[in-house]
């Protein structure tokens, strides 16, 4: 069974950059037909999804970001990071990191966690001076 572990700072402050890390056990970044995503939930509201590397190493990312965001992986290490630039206090929430078995064309519009094949336990953070 794949487990996912994030990891990352729980503070940040504004104009720096955040880097979070999801640790992956149980199953290999590079299993074809799965895609590895970023999503996050800031305080009462819902879910949003950042962005994702597939099997093959492509990326995808929501736009609302405006290139802020990256993901990249270690396939030797079986981890993915995800760093957004620029960070402002609202992004501040709770980070999770996901796999599924649908691409982000359709991933993205998923409204709550358990849609994911399977996620982490997520990471708070928190941007503030």
């Amino acid at each position: 069974q794949v487990q996912l572990v994030e990891s990352g700072p729980g503070l940040v402050k504004p104009s720096q950059t955040l880097s979070l890390t999801c640790a992956v056990s149980g199953g290999s970044l590079r299993t074809n037909d799965y895609y590895w995503s970023w999503v996050r939930q800031p305080p009462e509201k819902g879910l949003e999804w950042m962005g994702a590397i597939d099997y093959s190493g492509v990326t995808d990312y929501n736009p609302s970001l405006k290139s802020r965001a990256s993901i990249s992986r270690d396939t030797s290490k079986n981890q993915f990071t995800l760093q957004l630039t620029s960070v402002t206090p609202e992004d501040t929430a709770r980070y999770y990191c996901a796999r599924d078995h649908n691409p982000p064309r359709l991933s993205r519009n998923y409204l709550h966690l358990a849609e994911y094949d399977a996620w982490g336990q997520g990471t708070q953070v928190t941007v503030s001076s």
